[in-house]
């Protein structure tokens, strides 16, 4: 049994080092089983408790998820340290299971309680002193770095908004532009999109939990706005390639590698070459719905709409599958083109503001179709 003790002591501690140093500290994305199975656990009992009340409870749910993976993670690795210690103070002492976790518990937190003048075991008994301060202080500085990250994604998340709606809508973007005389701060918007689709394709794979953090405000979403801006930009090349900027192309490229990358983070299946004849979800009816309102808005479209949709089908068919995975995993905001979710719940148009200029306004945009 002491030799057995041992062994699962060791065992156990190179686990959790091991987690430590994967999640915390090696700046690639490595699958975490640990963030994994936190967030299939909390996720399904946060769900319990707003499983009747549509989007709006959800979100109101899902907001603490992410502070509850943190506190899980930080009570996972501390409680596996004092068990593989407790394990090992057992193998190499006569001390009781009682005795060994407690003087393991007094040496890992640094309380000290527990010591007494066996020297063999002094070894052990540092090493759970320094373990315990040094998870701690990897957690605490974790959190700036996923705060930095979280700013600089929601700063752009909030900046659309204005361009976007709320939930962010592709065909509502160049509508808008349009429809104010804006459209040559397209290109502007496509590169900035591509620096943070850029970012978020390395930060939400090195620290997964990043995608468990929400928005501030129910109806906006990292996931959502990339979407909306990449469907923006292929809408955009299918039915007007002579004037579209080519910055569109640069985001679509930019978005689509980020997804990949954060799917290959979290072992999501997907194709890497799709056909592009392959098989999407949103239908030609929805496609020819929002051409419809985009032309409508002034937008020059130099394709008519058949002719647009095998050019706009191929570009979505790169980023579509991984983009609703995303979505339906995160329990994002249920916005035009972005499937289904795990809770009963109906597509969400983007908000408009009203016209309330003097005088004759101009003409409204025909209402969004699901």
């Amino acid at each position: 049994m002491k030799w057995i003790s041992g062994v699962a002591g060791g065992l156990l501690q190179a686990l959790i080092l091991g987690s430590i140093l994967r999640t915390l500290v090696v700046p690639r994305g490595l699958y975490s089983r640990l963030v994994n199975s936190w967030w299939r656990v909390l996720r399904r009992l946060l769900r319990l408790f707003a499983w009747r009340g549509g989007y709006d409870a959800q979100d109101r749910a899902q907001t603490w998820l992410a502070p509850l993976m943190l506190s899980g993670m930080l009570a996972t690795w501390l409680g596996g340290a004092l068990l593989g210690f407790g394990l090992l103070l057992h193998a190499i002492s006569a001390l009781t299971w009682t005795n060994s976790l407690r003087e393991a518990g007094s040496s890992l937190f640094t309380l000290g309680f527990a010591s007494g003048d066996r020297l063999h075991l002094s070894v052990v008994d540092f090493m759970a002193a320094v373990t315990g301060p040094v998870v701690i202080a990897l957690q605490i500085a974790y959190l700036p770095t996923l705060y930095a990250a979280y700013n600089r994604r929601e700063l752009e998340v909030t900046l659309l908004q204005s361009r976007a709606g709320e939930p962010a809508w592709g065909p509502e973007i160049l509508a808008r532009q349009w429809l104010v005389d804006a459209e040559t701060a397209l290109p502007a918007l496509y590169r900035a999109w591509e620096r943070l689709a850029s970012d978020l394709g390395e930060s939400h794979s090195a620290y997964p939990i990043l995608l468990t953090f929400r928005s501030p405000r129910p109806y906006r979403s990292w996931i959502v706005g990339l979407l909306a801006v990449m469907d923006a930009a292929a809408m955009q090349l299918a039915l007007a390639p002579r004037s579209a900027p080519p910055d569109a192309r640069l985001v679509l490229r930019a978005g689509f590698t980020a997804l990949r990358d954060i799917a290959r983070a979290l072992r999501l299946d997907f194709d890497p070459d799709p056909d592009p004849d392959g098989p999407i979800r949103l239908t030609y009816t929805e496609f020819d719905a929002a051409v419809a309102m985009v032309v409508a808005s002034g937008f020059p479209a130099e394709r008519a709409t058949r002719q647009a949709w095998p050019h706009f089908h191929g570009w979505r068919v790169n980023y579509e599958a991984i983009g609703y995975a995303l979505c339906r995993r995160g329990d994002a905001v249920p916005a035009l083109w972005t499937g289904p979710r795990d809770f009963p719940t109906t597509p969400v148009p983007p908000r408009r503001p009203a016209d309330r200029r003097p005088g004759e306004g101009r003409p409204e945009l025909p209402p969004a179709t699901t």
